[in-house]
């Protein structure tokens, strides 16, 4: 079993940043991929980006390409979500999973977390 906490959600303007926190605990964290997902109310949950366990690749949906980052701290047990250049279109519940692979699929993901709200304000 695998348990996941998100963190760092909150109200931003337009062009601020926010860095989200996901804390892994249960199973060895290097057995899966890790990925955030959002959800916008109204609208399906969709990937937004994921890393492997070694750090080694990274995906990203194309609106966040150049203003998201993914990493991870295997030490802290930790993945991150580094959102820069903040927009009212990133307004959604942001979520952490885990997945034996790089998947963009939620189908995919194994374990989910509950979710923290980023809300951008323009």
């Amino acid at each position: 079993q695998v348990q996941l906490v998100e963190s760092g959600g909150g109200l931003v303007q337009a062009g601020d940043s926010l860095r989200l926190s996901c804390a892994v605990s249960g199973r060895a964290f290097s057995m899966y991929t890790m990925g955030w997902f959002r959800q916008a109310p109204g609208k399906e949950r969709e990937f937004v980006a994921g890393i492997n366990w070694s750090g080694s690749s990274t995906r990203y949906t194309d609106p966040v390409k150049g203003r998201f980052t993914i990493s991870s701290d295997n030490a802290k047990n930790t993945v991150y979500l580094q959102m820069n250049g903040l927009k009212s279109e990133d307004t959604a519940v942001y979520y952490c999973a885990a997945s034996r692979n790089l998947a963009v699929s939620t189908a995919r993901y194994d374990y989910w977390g509950r979710g923290t709200q980023v809300t951008v304000s323009s």
